[in-house]
């Protein structure tokens, strides 16, 4: 009863975080067709435009459904109810956010300032919990210790607080020409200077709360180390989208920028990926707490690193190629502009490097990083190699016993041959 009970419950929570994301999504698709500028408003991550405001929603959603998957079956895990929780408040920020916009958009002013007040504080109870109780209580639901009962509980305090001083901060709501926050305490200037300096707390706690996830991951098993290590791959692999983002925005952009100063196609679309790939947050926890294809991290892990690598590598070499004959023609010809030519001779280029570079770069990651399969796969070659050409049956059987205990590493090899003799009476009898 208490099972189907909190099945039940999960999923009314992520029907009712659907609705919001529908909700959302049809706002937004009406905000597309009012050419005001303060449409743009209605996302401030990612690309903006009709692709970024209804890609924003979904790793939301992504983080309602892989929790009311894992509270539905593990209702005792408080993982699920934390990733529901967060995702509900984050597809109602998003529903809010669409909600201004288009207000502003259509009107120029927002009805309910209440809603802008909400957008300004309710980003936090779900940060909190990814950043500080996802990781503190990850994969089991439990603490690493009692010890870590007062971060527990002072997290929990700091989250509170800074909801509570920025919802109460008195003064003027942003993009609403001068209307002050209906819920601001007037007259106590202290609670808006205390919003700007307590939510400083919070990344202190998420890296505590870090420091305890590695200490867990040193003392576990197995098992536990390949939960841990599916969220730090999504975690990481989130953290390298950012930074090659931030990177190309900041170095490359600038070079292919056309004349209106518009971004290049491929900018928008890296920003696109940049941020769909947080839905592969609640994707990994899933696996991890439901222990779904759990030891296949290593493969993924391992083609990650090979043609995460290998498309480092091309895009550099041909933005490094493109940008270096453009500064070229520029100083030689004068002209900005690059001929079709060089651009398709850069295409080939990566087509023809893409294979002898994807082979040297697993090979280069599977001496670095899996260096004992490596041993193995070359050990196995080495003895088919010798296979073909040994006759003495005595060596051979020593090889053999030797190429096993190498690769497999087991407790205890022992090898049986079937007697001749046996083999002649069966062969008589056939």
């Amino acid at each position: 009863m208490i099972t189907r009970a909190a099945s039940w419950l999960a999923w009314s929570l992520a029907g009712l975080s659907g609705a919001m994301f529908v909700a959302g999504a049809i706002l937004t698709i009406l905000s597309l067709y009012v050419t005001a500028p303060a449409a743009q408003l209605s996302s401030d991550w990612g690309s903006g435009g009709a692709i970024g405001n209804l890609l924003i929603l979904a790793p939301f959603l992504a983080f309602t459904i892989v929790g009311a998957l894992i509270a539905s079956r593990r209702p005792e895990n408080p993982i699920g109810w934390i990733c529901l929780v967060a995702g509900l408040f984050w597809t109602l920020i998003a529903l809010d956010g669409q909600y201004i916009a288009y207000a502003l958009a259509t009107t120029g002013v927002v009805p309910l300032a209440a809603a802008v007040a909400l957008n300004q504080w309710a980003w936090v109870p779900p940060v909190g919990l990814l950043s500080i109780y996802l990781i503190l209580l990850f994969p089991d639901g439990k603490l690493p210790s009692r010890r870590w009962r007062p971060l527990a509980w002072f997290s929990g305090a700091v989250m509170i607080l800074v909801s509570l001083t920025i919802a109460l901060a008195p003064g003027p709501l942003p993009d609403l020409g001068g209307v002050r926050n209906p819920f601001g305490l007037e007259g106590y200037l202290w609670i808006a200077d205390a919003s700007n300096v307590i939510p400083a707390l919070l990344p202190l706690c998420a890296l505590a709360s870090a420091l305890g996830l590695v200490l867990r991951y040193r003392r576990s098993g197995s098992e536990e180390r390949k939960q841990i290590t599916w969220i730090a791959f999504a975690g990481s692999f989130v953290g390298l989208m950012s930074l090659i983002t931030v990177v190309s925005t900041l170095i490359f952009a600038p070079l292919f920028l056309d004349s209106t100063g518009n971004r290049p196609l491929w900018l928008v679309v890296l920003q696109d990926v940049e941020l769909l790939s947080f839905a592969g947050i609640p994707v990994a926890v899933g696996i991890a707490v439901l222990r779904h294809r759990l030891y296949d991290i290593d493969v993924i892990i391992n083609r990650t690193l090979v043609y995460g690598s290998l498309t480092a590598v091309l895009a550099l070499v041909y933005f490094g190629g493109v940008t270096a004959t453009q500064a070229l023609l520029r100083n030689l010809t004068g002209q900005e502009q690059l001929p079709q030519v060089v651009i398709v001779a850069s295409t080939l280029l990566i087509a023809a490097l893409f294979n002898p570079l994807r082979r040297r770069v697993q090979s280069f990651i599977d001496r670095r990083f899996y260096r004992s399969k490596y041993d193995a796969r070359k050990t196995l070659e080495a003895f088919s190699a010798k296979l073909r050409d040994e006759t003495d049956l005595e060596a051979l059987s020593d090889d053999l016993v030797g190429v096993v205990r190498e690769t497999m590493q087991p407790a205890h090899v022992s090898l049986w041959l079937r007697p001749e003799r046996a083999s002649a009476e069966a062969e008589r009898g056939d």
